[in-house]
């Protein structure tokens, strides 16, 4: 039976940094669960009856798309409400609903530091895969060291898809991926990088780590609001060095 393992993270506050703006904002967050792991392959396998060649792999080459609807299939599988519904490819998330859903930025950036202030919570080769190992593709969750929140895995092995868009004003629909993969060095395997793609984007290190909480609000809660991706899709400026905008 396919068994969702979260870590319940107490009340606590985070400062998220936005490079393109040069803003620093710290966020008040409500209690939260979040997975001890990334999703794997035998968990998709189980919610959705596709083969699992690597059980204990994180299960990547997962679109957002997909993974908001791998959300509200696990919702549906333990009798939860589901957070997400569709219109098309626009996704509204009910902040309200108690069913698994992607984790806010402030809470993967939260959950990731458990408590650090540096860019690793912990020596990198201790606590992620990252190019540094000379691998060719992610390796076992939780073979790595995990952080004081009992997380593993949240630097490197695989990115993690949050809720929030990367940055509406240049980027349109492009969603956030945090943490860094097995391929990358140790300047993206960092609590604070920033990637992103459209809701459509695939690749072999991007994965997901559910959440679960639901919040009073009117499109808004851990500091993600729908209020604030408007405003953020009308500011311009210069992008940062190696980013490319979509038009």
């Amino acid at each position: 039976m396919v068994d969702f393992e979260l870590a319940r993270l107490p009340a606590g506050s985070v400062t998220l940094h936005d490079a393109r703006r040069k803003i620093r904002r710290t966020v008040d967050l409500e209690p939260f669960e979040i997975g001890v792991y990334a999703v794997t392959q035998e968990q998709v396998a189980e919610l959705l009856g596709e083969p699992a060649p690597h059980p204990r792999r994180p299960a990547v080459d997962m679109s957002w798309l997909r993974a908001v609807r791998l959300c509200n299939a696990a919702s549906e599988w333990e009798g939860l409400d589901a957070v997400y519904t569709f219109d098309g490819e626009d996704v509204t998330w009910h902040v309200d609903a108690d069913g698994y859903r992607l984790p806010t930025e402030a809470e993967w950036e939260y959950a990731c530091r458990a408590g650090s202030t540096g860019a690793h919570y912990g020596p990198l080769p201790d606590v992620a895969w990252t190019a540094g190992d000379g691998l060719s593709h992610p390796q076992n969750v939780g073979g790595k060291l995990p952080n004081l929140h009992g997380l593993f895995d949240t630097l490197g092995n695989a990115w993690e898809w949050c809720w929030d868009l990367l940055d509406p004003a240049r980027y349109r629909d492009y969603r956030v991926f945090r943490g860094g993969g097995f391929a990358d060095d140790a300047w993206s395997a960092r609590a604070s990088t920033r990637r992103g793609g459209a809701p459509r984007m695939h690749h072999d290190d991007v994965g997901v780590r559910f959440a679960r909480g639901g919040f009073e609000g009117n499109g808004a809660a851990q500091g993600w609001s729908a209020a604030a991706d408007r405003e953020r899709a009308e500011v311009d400026g210069p992008l940062p060095p190696g980013w490319t905008p979509l038009r």
